[in-house]
């Protein structure tokens, strides 16, 4: 029983961090990244398609992203596409891809991401915080209605707290490593 508590608590702390690096592989860097672009979608056919189910993106430079689409009609929607995006590119097409140059990030741009990384990672934090007092929750009703020793118990929210802690040691980890690729020039 508390085995199972305990696999079910580490199963939600590990998707609160992978659903944590997702959002942060959104966010913009001074470096080409094709995750940028996951979040759009242009028409294709009367249905809205996700970019990289219509076009072949690729990284050929560290400042530059093509998009190469499967359809050469698809251009001028993929170029409109990215433009009200708000990611802050400026698609460019030689009549067979589009090119996208990622400029370089101001100071005020690198602290306003900062800011942003904080927030996204104290939500990750939150959700494992969450985690745990749920469990702990869960653990004194089983406790009651399973006659589970107090001993038990304890030494289960004991395990549940360190891992609690190794998971925001480690969302940590990942805001320092973003923060870095974000001050980078």
């Amino acid at each position: 029983m508390i085995d199972k508590i305990y696999n079910d608590a580490k199963h939600r702390m590990d998707q609160a961090i992978n659903h944590t690096r997702m959002e942060l592989g959104k966010i913009r860097t001074g470096r080409a990244n094709p995750e940028i672009f996951d979040s759009i979608t242009v028409s294709y056919y009367g249905t809205n398609m996700p970019l990289n189910q219509v076009s072949t993106i690729s990284v050929p430079e560290a400042r530059l992203i093509t998009i190469q689409p499967y359809e050469k009609n698809l251009i001028p929607v993929i170029e409109k596409a990215i433009m009200e995006s708000k990611l802050g590119f400026m698609p460019n097409n030689n009549g067979s891809m589009i090119l996208v140059p990622v400029p370089p990030l101001s100071e005020e741009r690198r602290k306003e991401l900062i800011r942003y990384v904080h927030q996204i990672v104290e939500d990750g934090r939150i959700a494992i915080r969450n985690v745990r007092r749920d469990v702990n929750q869960h653990l004194k009703t089983a406790q009651k209605e399973d006659h589970i020793s107090e001993d038990e118990i304890r030494r289960a929210e004991s395990e549940i707290q360190e891992l609690t802690d190794e998971h925001i040691k480690t969302l940590n980890e990942i805001q320092v490593e973003k923060e870095k690729e974000i001050m980078e020039v």
